[in-house]
C-alpha cells in the first residue's frame, strides 16, 4: 500500500505536494491562498463558531424531512409486527453509525470537515472518492429532488383548498413545482452553511410542528372510528406485496439521512473554552446536540408511523399528509409547515453540492464571488427542478435514493471506515456491531433498490408527463 492510500498517514503533514487529490488539494489551497471562509468555500471555516444548539436544529432539518411523510406507508406492506422492529432497529442502528462518523471528525489534529475529505483518508484517496461521491450525489440531488415534488404538491393542495375550481384557474403539478424553485433560487444565495442557522431552525420547527399535527388527527381518527381498518396484505398481489416490502426498506433508509451532512454540520461547531488543543473536542457538544434532536426525531418518525397506519391501515397513502381529511384548517397549516421545512431542507442539502462546484472553481482560479454563485446556484435548481417534473413519483423515489444513497452513506460506509480507522479487536461488541451495521446497509442498498425501481417503473406507466 502506498502512502496515498494509508489511512494512518497524516494529512496536516502533506505540504508542498502536488495538489492533484481532493483532501491534499484542498489542504493546498487552504495553506497557501489563506481563504476566507466566509466569501468562499461554504464549508472551509476551521474553527466553527456554532454550538450543541445549532447542531441540534440542524440535524432535525436535515433528518426530519419529505421521509417521514413516507413511514406510515412502510407499515402497509411490512404491517405492525415486522415494521415495528424494522423502525427501531434503523433508529438505533443509524444513531449508532452517527456517533462513529462524529467520533472520527478529528484525527491526529485534522478536522474532516466533509464526508468525501474522511472517506479517502479511509479508504485511500482514490477509492475513496469513488465510494463517497456518487452516492453522496445521488443522495443530495435526490433529496432535492423529492423535496421539489413535495413543496410542490404541498403549494397546489394549499391553493386547490382555498380556491375552488369554479373561482381559480386549475394549475398542474409542474406550475408548483417551478414556483417552488423559484423561491428555492432565492434563498439559494446564502453564501455558507452557517448562514443558513436562521432558516435550519425554521425549518426544524415545522418538521415539529406538521408532525405533531399529522400526529393529533391521526390519532384522533383512530380513536373515533366504529370499525378497525385491515392491516393486512389482503389486497395485494404476491409481487406487489414483496416489491412493496422491498421499497418499505428504502423508504426507512431515506428517512435517516442526516449523516451525509453530519460532518459539515460537525465543522461548524466550536470547541470549548480550555480544550481548543484536545483531540476532537467537538464531538462532546456535536453529540449533545445530536441526542436532543435524536429524541425529537423519535416523537417525530414513531408518532406520525404509528398514528397514521392505526387510522387508515392497508389504505394509508404514499404522503400522509393527504390522507388527512379533516380538519381542513389542520391539513392546510401542516401543508404550509411542510413547504417552509422543504425550503429550508433544501438548502441544507444543496450547500454541500455548492462546496463542491466552489472548491473546483477557487483550485482553477475562477473567481468565486457573488455572480457565479447565482448563475452556477440557479443552474443546479433549475435542473434539479426539471428532474422532479419529470418524474414526480413521491413514494417510489424515496425507497429508490433511499437504498442507493441512503443504503451506503448512513448504514454501510461509517462502520466500515470506523473498522478500518479504529481496529477493534473481536472482543469488543464495536467490532460486531460494526460488522452488522455494514451488512445491513448492503441489504438495504440492493433490496430498497430493486424495489423502488419497480415501483418507479409501474408509477410511469399511468402518469401524464409534464401536466
Amino acid at each position: 500500500m502506498t502512502d496515498a492510500m494509508d489511512p494512518k498517514l497524516d494529512l496536516q503533514h502533506v505540504k508542498g505536494s502536488d495538489p492533484s487529490t481532493t483532501s491534499d488539494a484542498l489542504d493546498f489551497i487552504r495553506e497557501n491562498n489563506d481563504l476566507d471562509a466566509e466569501k468562499n468555500l461554504p464549508f472551509a471555516n476551521k474553527h466553527g463558531t456554532g454550538t450543541w444548539v445549532h447542531a441540534c436544529f440542524h440535524n432535525v432539518t436535515a433528518m426530519v424531512g419529505a421521509g417521514v411523510l413516507g413511514l406510515p406507508n412502510t407499515l402497509v406492506y411490512l404491517t405492525w409486527g415486522p415494521g415495528i422492529f424494522l423502525q427501531l432497529l434503523s433508529f438505533s442502528t443509524t444513531l449508532y453509525t452517527l456517533w462513529q462518523m462524529c467520533a472520527l471528525h478529528e484525527i491526529k489534529g485534522k478536522r474532516f470537515n466533509r464526508y468525501h475529505e474522511l472517506g479517502q483518508y479511509a479508504f485511500g484517496q482514490k477509492l475513496g472518492l469513488w465510494l463517497i461521491i456518487p452516492c453522496q450525489l445521488i443522495v443530495m440531488i435526490g433529496l432535492d429532488i423529492v423535496y421539489c415534488v413535495t413543496g410542490g404538491k404541498s403549494l397546489k393542495y394549499v391553493f386547490d383548498s382555498q380556491c375552488g375550481p369554479n373561482h381559480c384557474v386549475s394549475f398542474g403539478l409542474s406550475a408548483w413545482i417551478v414556483i417552488f424553485a423559484v423561491i428555492s433560487m432565492l434563498l439559494s444565495q446564502f453564501p455558507n452553511f452557517h448562514k443558513l442557522s436562521v432558516i435550519s431552525l425554521l425549518a426544524a420547527v415545522m418538521s415539529i410542528g406538521y408532525s405533531t399535527i399529522a400526529i393529533g388527527i391521526a390519532t384522533h381518527q383512530a380513536l373515533q372510528q366504529t370499525e378497525r381498518p385491515p392491516y393486512n396484505l389482503d389486497g395485494f398481489t404476491l409481487t406487489e406485496g414483496v416489491f412493496g416490502c422491498f421499497n418499505a426498506l428504502g423508504t426507512i433508509a431515506f428517512a435517516y439521512g442526516g449523516h451525509n451532512v453530519v460532518l459539515e454540520i460537525q465543522s461548524t461547531i466550536k470547541k470549548p473554552a480550555g480544550s481548543e488543543h484536545k483531540e476532537n473536542a467537538t464531538l462532546k457538544p456535536m453529540m449533545f446536540g445530536v441526542y436532543v434532536a435524536y429524541f425529537l426525531v423519535a416523537y417525530c418518525y414513531f408518532g406520525v408511523t404509528f398514528s397514521g397506519y392505526a387510522a387508515f391501515g392497508s389504505a394509508t397513502g404514499s404522503q400522509i399528509i393527504y390522507s388527512l381529511k379533516h380538519p381542513t384548517w389542520a391539513v392546510i397549516t401542516a401543508s404550509i409547515f411542510v413547504i417552509i421545512h422543504v425550503l429550508g431542507s433544501f438548502q441544507v442539502y444543496a450547500m454541500p453540492i455548492y462546496d463542491m462546484l466552489e472548491y473546483q472553481m477557487v483550485k482553477r482560479n475562477i473567481p468565486n464571488g457573488w455572480i457565479s454563485r447565482l448563475i452556477y446556484r440557479t443552474i443546479y435548481v433549475v435542473a434539479v427542478a426539471f428532474i422532479a417534473i419529470t418524474i414526480p413519483f413521491f413514494g417510489s423515489l424515496l425507497g429508490f435514493i433511499g437504498a442507493v444513497g441512503f443504503g451506503p452513506t448512513t448504514f454501510t460506509y461509517p462502520p466500515a471506515m470506523w473498522l478500518i480507522l479504529k481496529k477493534p479487536s473481536p472482543k469488543t461488541w464495536h467490532f460486531w456491531a460494526s460488522w452488522f451495521c455494514v451488512l445491513f446497509g448492503i441489504i438495504i442498498t440492493i433490496i430498497g433498490a430493486i424495489g423502488g425501481m419497480y415501483g418507479i417503473i409501474v408509477d410511469s406507466k399511468s402518469y401524464h408527463f409534464y401536466q
